[in-house]
């Protein structure tokens, strides 16, 4: 239920850094040792947030009637040097509550390096258990190429390795977030498809989220926020059917904060509404209460 989140606002939790120590060793050769810097910008300019910003959301699930508070989902900042670079260090963290994990336990965590100046991703990592199922991802990105060196595992499959042609400006799930709090929602109509190139599960989507206006969002914690309000329509898969679209409402400010996200799934329905936050770039302007 957690996973229906990780398209706009991504979880994690019980990380094995195994898979991230020593990742180097495993991909990069002579190829990937000298490459050259790409200057092309996917994202302008980062006016959204900075290294510090950490952001929480309660996770709900919903049954015919009854609603379930299932989860917890983090969201931080971080700045480090990557390969001679200053990046982000984008890191997401969540977990069910231990009182359902005999239900449908829930430990996933994703991260993501992304070029400071360029905001094209360098390094993605997940590693995700899921009612017993685990799956662990690395995408190593060559820019200058346009390309991806994957590397992925789960229960069903052992370790391989592939090398994928990209577009210019494909994004990992979580780089994905960042970048869309920085689009600039006025230069859209009602309805309008925003292109959004995401490489899931070593496929590359074009997700075309669609801007659906402005709208008015209060939260279970009595807070009220003007909000910018658009939707996605969703991989199909285990989780989602066939036309599932995911609602997205972000703080109608510079911060650009998702607040509420809803989506159906196969069974039931899910939503991940705002609970704390800190470390904010912009004044919050948007909060109206």
């Amino acid at each position: 239920m957690i996973r229906v989140v990780i398209l706009f606002l991504v979880i994690s939790s019980g990380f094995h850094p195994g898979i991230l120590k020593g990742i180097d060793n495993v991909v990069i050769g002579e190829e990937l040792a000298d490459r050259s810097p790409v200057t092309d910008k996917c994202v302008p300019e980062n006016l959204a947030f900075f290294p510090g910003e950490e952001v929480e959301y309660l996770v709900y699930y919903n049954w015919g009637i009854l609603w379930v508070n299932a989860g917890l989902v983090r969201f931080n900042v971080k700045e480090r040097m990557f390969r001679n670079r200053p990046v982000y260090h984008f890191d997401a963290f969540g977990t069910t509550h231990r009182r359902y994990d005999w239900l449908f336990k829930v430990r996933d965590r994703f991260q993501s390096f992304v070029d400071k100046e360029t905001f094209r991703p360098v390094w993605y990592g997940m590693d995700t258990y899921e009612g017993g199922y685990v799956a662990r991802d690395i995408y190593h990105y060559l820019p200058e190429k346009n390309q991806v060196i994957t590397i992925t595992e789960n229960s069903d499959r052992p370790r391989q390795t592939d090398t994928l042609n990209i577009k210019a400006c494909s994004f990992d799930v979580i780089t994905a977030i960042y970048a869309a709090r920085n689009l600039d929602f006025d230069s859209y109509e009602i309805n309008d498809p925003i292109p959004f190139s995401v490489l899931i599960s070593n496929e590359l989507y074009d997700l075309n989220p669609r801007y659906l206006g402005r709208e008015t969002i209060r939260t279970r914690q009595g807070a009220t926020y003007d909000c910018i309000k658009f939707s996605v329509e969703l991989v199909e898969g285990f989780i989602f059917s066939k036309g599932n679209k995911m609602s997205v409402w972000v703080t109608d400010d510079e911060n650009r904060i998702p607040v509420l996200v809803e989506s159906q799934i196969r069974i039931g329905s899910v939503k991940a509404m705002i609970q704390s936050y800190s470390g904010l770039r912009n004044p919050e302007t948007a909060r109206i209460d």
